[in-house]
């Protein structure tokens, strides 16, 4: 079977970025990059080593699936074009600016038998591929995302830019949808929320506690899930999970890992701590690879079919939450 030809719309960090893992794939064959920029197209394509094409529709000609990696007031014109040519999409999240043109979308995709993926490396993060076998009952869970401020005006909002992966992330990982939100943030050093705090219940019965923050002087993200005997902690930037947790009860599914240490004991249990680690994960590639592969063998995807669909309602849910904090403020 002949390689999946693809191609690249953004020659940006990001793009060049998805550009280098498809040359890792065995199953792709990266053919071009569009820019609307010509010389920073022609700049990636020389670096990469394919073609630079000048329209769109001249790469759309010669491709048949597409990593979509440019600002998000364009992704939606360009994911509505590919896919109307009838194309496979892989775009960044959120893939459009309001919920309403997402759902439009992922209408299109099904009318043209047509893959649209959203690019959510979270849930292939070494830090989630580590407990995939460790039960999750939380009752409560704690989020926190931070980042450094960019000065840049096509930056989305922080609640879509840093907040939204963790969204996705719990409905991943609970398998249970939001039926409430509360949420208020902050303006500190631009004219938009920089710092957002929302409070999430889920079908289930857990609440979540999320913060987004943009003030930081380095990058942060971690989930602590409490549940009865443990606490599950997840560093998505090192890659790595911490579970304390009560021994002895024969339904306890835990078990040691990398780094395991007793910590004594509570009414004759053991109390220990255990790291995991799943070395290697590189979460865009593992999704890159997985996208392409849904695409040969006419398979669902492992994660992103959804493309986000319902983090981005409930993201959109927190940011009228927020206005309406402000409006009371002013």
């Amino acid at each position: 079977m002949q390689r999946t030809k693809t191609g690249i719309i953004g020659a940006g960090r990001a793009g060049i970025e998805h550009a280098k893992l498809y040359q890792e794939l065995p199953d792709a064959l990266l053919l071009g990059i569009y820019d609307s920029n010509k010389e920073k197209a022609q700049a990636a394509a020389k670096k990469l080593g394919i073609i630079a094409f000048d329209s769109l529709e001249q790469l759309a000609a010669e491709v048949e699936a597409f990593s979509i990696a440019v600002p998000l007031n364009s992704r939606f014109d360009i994911a509505k074009q590919l896919l109307e040519l009838e194309r496979h999409v892989l775009i960044e999240i959120p893939a459009a600016q309001t919920e309403e043109k997402a759902q439009e979308l992922a209408h299109l995709a099904g009318l043209k038998n047509c893959r649209l993926s959203g690019v959510l490396p979270g849930r292939y993060n070494s830090a989630v591929k580590a407990i995939e076998d460790i039960p999750l009952k939380p009752v409560f869970i704690e989020a926190e995302r931070l980042s450094s401020f960019k000065q840049d005006k096509k930056a989305p909002s922080v609640i879509l830019d840093l907040m939204l992966q963790d969204i996705d992330l719990l409905i991943h990982l609970l398998n249970s949808q939001p039926t409430a939100v509360e949420a208020s943030g902050a303006s500190v050093i631009t004219s938009d929320i920089d710092i957002v705090n929302a409070r999430i219940e889920f079908e289930n019965g857990c609440t979540a506690s999320l913060t987004a923050s943009r003030l930081s002087i380095k990058r942060e993200a971690k989930m602590r899930f409490y549940q009865r005997d443990a606490q599950i902690t997840l560093n998505l930037e090192e890659g790595l999970s911490e579970i304390f947790y009560l021994e002895g009860n024969s339904k306890n599914p835990f078990h040691d890992g990398t780094l395991a240490i007793s910590l004594g004991k509570i009414q004759n249990r053991d109390i220990k701590y255990n790291r995991l680690k799943r070395d290697q994960a590189r979460p865009l590639r593992n999704q890159l690879r997985n996208f392409i592969a849904a695409i040969r063998n006419n398979l669902p995807e492992e994660a992103g079919g959804d493309f986000g669909l319902p983090a981005l309602k409930t993201a959109w849910q927190i940011i009228d939450k927020v206005n309406a904090q402000q409006q009371k403020l002013i």
